[in-house]
């Protein structure tokens, strides 16, 4: 699910960078204001969680690959902000570090999985938890729903900005100049394998760390 280099045109991923320096700037605000020193070594846990979890791509029919993000989880344990920045640390190392994902993608993937992954899965996990103790089976479930969403929401924003690069940039004849394939190829094979497995492995596995986290340990989710 990471966009590598080669694959969105100037106007896609200059258009992401713009969107998502906001994004980045607005939360680097709020946890200079709110986040505690206690608090920090769970930020540097979440980054270094997103970062494994992803590092596990698998390849899908399609030439594609899948993978979980933690994004939900990690916006669940630490909260939404918070979490922007670790999983947008995470995919920037991958793609500097080790070439998962592109440079110039950065905006791109990080919009996707840190920015709609984040506020997607934990919107989705407040309205199912709402105001239910930390025991609740509305708790676990909820995050769980929230995980799902979350992972293909990103699966589909990335489906959609790799297939719409054939109408934005071609040459005169009508030839793509950066991914060839168009929203009716990369939308089946990006997202309907994140939408019919990997989204209930990620659900399974926010569920279970939550549940952990109820029985042991309740105060990280007070």
């Amino acid at each position: 699910m990471h966009i590598p280099d080669g694959y969105l045109g100037p106007a896609t991923y200059g258009t992401m960078y713009a969107v998502t320096l906001p994004f980045w700037a607005a939360a680097s605000w709020k946890l200079n204001r709110t986040l505690k020193a206690k608090q920090a070594p769970f930020l540097a846990i979440g980054a270094a969680f997103s970062f494994v979890i992803m590092m596990f791509n698998i390849p899908i029919i399609g030439g594609t690959t899948g993978h979980a993000t933690g994004a939900t989880l990690i916006a669940v344990l630490i909260g939404p902000w918070a979490a922007l920045i670790a999983v947008s640390v995470a995919l920037i190392i991958q793609a500097i570090l080790f070439g998962d994902g592109g440079i110039t993608a950065i905006g791109a993937n990080c919009f996707n999985m840190a920015v709609a992954g984040v506020f997607a899965g934990y919107g989705v996990y407040r309205v199912v938890a709402g105001a239910a103790g930390v025991q609740s089976a509305r708790r676990w479930l909820g995050a769980a729903v929230g995980a799902y969403v979350s992972l293909n929401l990103s699966a589909l924003l990335t489906a959609v900005q790799l297939g719409i690069q054939p109408l934005l940039e071609h040459t005169p004849d009508g030839q793509p100049l950066y991914s060839p394939f168009p929203l009716s190829i990369a939308v089946p094979a990006v997202a309907l394998e994140h939408l019919f497995l990997f989204g209930f492995v990620e659900a399974a596995v926010t569920a279970l760390v939550i549940r952990y986290f109820q029985k042991n340990d309740p105060e990280m989710l007070g």
